[in-house]
């Protein structure tokens, strides 16, 4: 089964009802939606899969990824959506590791959304918008800033890619920016 876009937001909200994580799930599709573009893949596959990563974060946080993988695969999920997802959590929660382009980025941008929105929000605009990689940079330096960001990840996933910081960063932005307004940082 394929699923849509209607029916995965359906499945999201039947396991979480927080607005932080939704939009946090909203941001990383739209992202996974730009650099499927830019990779030439296919953007509904690699946004559904983005939406639905954190599926069992809100009600099984020492169990994530697990429960996402249960869950999709009595909804009947394809498998290899449901390898990717999982593989979001490598060295953290699950031993699946990324190994196609879609599950590199999903790695790699996940905790990277997470940074580029506080650091959105810090700024007198709490915009997208007028954002760019320097900003971003300047708060990655202050480890107290965002300190649940795993700022490691994020550059093993970026060599993974073979993608240097700060393309990934502005690439993250311009994906984050097609959804700004319904992050809330348009």
């Amino acid at each position: 089964m394929i699923p849509t876009r209607e029916e995965a937001l359906i499945l999201f909200k039947k396991y979480n009802e927080g607005e932080s994580l939704y939009r946090h799930a909203l941001a990383v599709e739209a992202v996974m939606r730009h650099f499927a573009v830019k990779y030439g893949e296919d953007p509904e596959k690699w946004g559904l899969i983005g939406l639905i990563h954190d599926l069992d974060w809100e009600k099984w946080p020492d169990e994530h990824c697990i429960k996402t993988e249960e869950i999709l695969k009595k909804e009947g999920w394809p498998e290899d959506w449901i390898r990717a997802v999982v593989s979001h959590g490598w060295g953290l929660v699950t031993e699946v590791e990324p190994e196609l382009t879609m599950e590199k980025v999903l790695y790699t941008i996940d905790e990277l959304t997470g940074l580029i929105t506080a650091t959105a929000l810090m700024r007198p605009s709490k915009s997208l918008m007028d954002l760019g990689a320097k900003s971003v940079k300047k708060k990655w330096k202050d480890k107290r800033f965002s300190a649940g960001v795993n700022r490691e990840l994020i550059d093993q996933g970026a060599a993974m890619l073979g993608i240097e910081r700060t393309e990934l960063i502005d690439e993250t932005i311009a994906g984050m920016r097609t959804a700004a307004a319904e992050l809330g940082l348009g």
